[in-house]
C-alpha cells in the first residue's frame, strides 16, 4: 500500500481530488488530499509544505507525492521531507533551485507560449469538465489564492533523487501539451506521459489519471 499525497494547484482546494481519492482507495492505497492555506496572505511556501505534512501525519513509508499546477513548487519539498518513493508532476510548474513561482512564467518559457492571450476561466480551465462536476465547482465558488507564495525561492539545491514522472494533459489550454513536454524533458530529464484531459485532469478524467498514476 502506498500513501498518495495529493497537492492541488492555485486555490489550494483539497476538493479538487475528491474523485481521485476513492479510486486510489479502491485500489488498496491511502489517499491524502491536501488543503493548502492559499487564502492566507501571510502563507508562504513553508506554510504550504507544513499543511501537507500535517495532512499526511504518521505514515509507514511508501509515499507518492503528486503535485498539480502551482502544487509543483510544494510537492518536491514534501517528497524530500517524507523520504517519498516517487514524485509526480501533473500539468505542473516544475521548479529550478532558487526560482520563484512568480519568476517561473518567464524562466520556463511559458510567457512566450501564452503571448497576449486574455485569461478566461471557462475557456482555459473548465472547458472539459463533466456537467455535474462543473455545476458543483461553480456552486462552491472560486477559492482564494494570495500572492505571498509566489515570492519564495524554491529552496532545494536539486529535485529529490527519487523516481520522478511528468504528466502533461493532452487538451490543456493553459499549459499546452507541447510546452509541458519540453519542460518535462528539460527539467526532469524523463519522457513525458499523457492524460486525456484539460488543465484539471483530476476533475475532467479522474479514472484516466488514476490509471496512469497506478501504471
Amino acid at each position: 500500500m502506498a500513501t498518495y499525497v495529493l497537492i492541488p494547484g492555485a486555490g489550494g482546494d483539497a476538493w479538487y481530488w475528491h474523485l481521485v481519492v476513492p479510486l486510489l482507495e479502491a485500489a488498496g492505497h491511502r489517499a491524502v488530499p491536501v488543503e493548502l492555506p492559499s487564502g492566507d496572505p501571510d502563507a508562504g511556501l513553508d506554510a504550504y509544505v507544513a499543511a501537507a505534512l500535517d495532512a499526511v501525519g504518521p505514515h509507514d513509508g511508501g509515499a507518492v507525492v503528486v503535485g498539480q499546477s502551482l502544487g509543483g513548487f510544494t510537492a518536491p519539498i514534501v517528497a524530500e521531507r517524507l523520504h517519498a518513493e516517487m514524485l509526480v508532476f501533473v500539468a505542473a510548474m516544475i521548479p529550478k533551485p532558487g526560482e520563484t513561482a512568480g519568476s517561473w512564467w518567464a524562466d520556463s518559457g511559458f510567457q512566450d507560449v501564452w503571448a497576449d492571450q486574455e485569461m478566461d476561466v471557462m475557456e482555459h480551465f473548465l472547458h472539459d469538465l463533466p456537467p455535474s462536476v462543473l455545476r458543483e465547482l461553480l456552486e462552491r465558488g472560486e477559492p482564494a489564492q494570495t500572492d505571498r507564495v509566489m515570492a519564495d525561492p524554491f529552496p532545494l539545491a536539486s529535485l529529490p533523487a527519487i523516481p520522478t514522472r511528468g504528466i502533461a494533459a493532452t487538451n490543456d489550454r493553459f499549459f499546452p501539451a507541447d510546452f509541458m513536454d519540453r519542460l518535462i524533458r528539460d527539467r526532469l530529464g524523463v519522457e513525458p506521459e499523457h492524460v486525456a484531459a484539460g488543465h484539471l485532469p483530476a476533475l475532467a478524467n479522474p479514472a484516466g489519471l488514476v490509471d496512469l498514476l497506478l501504471s
